[in-house]
């Protein structure tokens, strides 16, 4: 069979799949929709893959595991939540305009999802083959990291179906993460009869986000980024309770503990406040050593599809790859769809490369 020629006819079933799957919103955070867009990926990868799959629940929250025959080929990660609040469709819906597709999630990575499905449905031979779906990935992956990591072991590589990188490059290196939570708990007071006897959180935050700029070391791939602020009740009471959401990036393993015993040795400032410091390093880093054999392997298929040149490259944003890495798997990220705007209102799927892309995943699978 020729593989792309298939997948390149199935195109207008590949367009008709995404927009089902970006229709059913998914925001990580609503247990609710998260298990609305699990019983509609079962139903597409039953339908395309010929089984249904397992509903694994951990915590009451669910996720999807295929596994076809004896473990050991290949593990196929990807996940079906999305950064996106219910309500996003009313003012973002699935739109197909020329070639290019558009609605929350259809890049990162409802598009992934889609590709694997008809690049696996492909194969007369799914045996050792496992294909895990998550539901937290954008909050970390915190009750999906053992079902990751226990598929990784059992396999020979991981193949990650996250998007593609710009020019559609693989992903061979990502940075590790960290999330932290600075809680801060003064005193209330009113704010125009007696403000002294308060101890202002959000003051106290507020010196917390500024003490936060000299742990960046960006000349080793270290970022340490503040990135949401909570405080306050109404305008004329000193606020009693504040909150700190902090991104943190790192390239080196070692700077994660370096970040992690910069930010605990934090001490308020303002007298009456207390911090409570929650969170930590989350993702370790994804080595592009951990990819270069499969990589060698994809270059040396990318000819056979048509791809002239085929690249790689190592990025700030962490997956699920990251664990599959830390566990000794061989590990390949980027194999989802060409397009841009992940988490911005610009997302966007260029639908003519999603054949190519899926024989791409087919053919790494076939050569397992």
């Amino acid at each position: 069979m020729d593989r792309l020629a298939h997948l390149t006819s199935r195109l207008p079933a590949m367009v008709e799949d995404l927009a089902f799957l970006v229709r059913v919103e998914s925001p990580s955070d609503d247990l609710a929709a998260c298990r609305a867009v699990v019983d509609a990926t079962a139903e597409l990868g039953a339908r395309l893959l010929g089984e249904r799959p397992e509903v694994v629940e951990v915590q009451g929250r669910p996720h999807l595991r295929w596994r076809f025959g004896r473990p050991g080929r290949a593990l196929v990660v990807g996940h079906v939540d999305t950064v996106w609040p219910l309500g996003t469709l009313d003012r973002l819906p699935f739109k197909l305009e020329g070639d290019v597709a558009t609605g929350p999630g259809c890049f990162d990575m409802k598009g992934g999802v889609v590709q694997a499905f008809h690049a696996l449905s492909t194969l007369d031979d799914l045996d050792g083959v496992e294909v895990l779906l998550t539901t937290d990935e954008e909050l970390g992956s915190q009750t999906s990291r053992h079902l990751v990591e226990e598929g990784a072991r059992r396999a020979r590589a991981t193949l990650v179906c996250e998007p593609a990188a710009d020019g559609g490059a693989l992903k061979r290196g990502r940075k590790g993460t960290g999330m932290y939570t600075l809680a801060v708990r003064g005193r209330r007071a009113h704010a125009g009869l007696e403000p002294e006897k308060g101890a202002n959180a959000l003051v106290e935050a507020a010196h917390l986000v500024l003490a936060l700029a000299p742990f960046n070391r960006p000349e080793l791939g270290t970022t340490v980024t503040p990135t949401v602020a909570v405080a306050g009740t109404v305008t004329n009471v000193v606020p009693s309770e504040a909150r700190v959401e902090v991104d943190v990036r790192v390239a080196r393993p070692e700077e994660a503990g370096r970040v992690d015993a910069d930010i605990r040795s934090l001490r308020p400032t303002v007298a009456g406040c207390r911090l409570e410091v929650l969170g930590g390093p989350n993702r370790p880093p994804l080595p592009e050593a951990s990819g270069a054999e499969l990589w060698a392997r994809a270059q040396a298929i990318a000819p056979g599809l048509g791809l002239s040149s085929l690249s790689w490259v190592s990025v700030g944003g962490g997956s699920d790859g990251n664990f599959t890495a830390a566990v000794g798997c061989p590990t390949l990220d980027g194999l989802g769809p060409l397009g841009g705007g992940a988490h911005a209102e610009s997302e966007h799927v260029l639908v003519p490369t999603m054949p190519v892309r899926a024989a791409l995943l087919a053919e790494l699978v076939a050569a397992l």
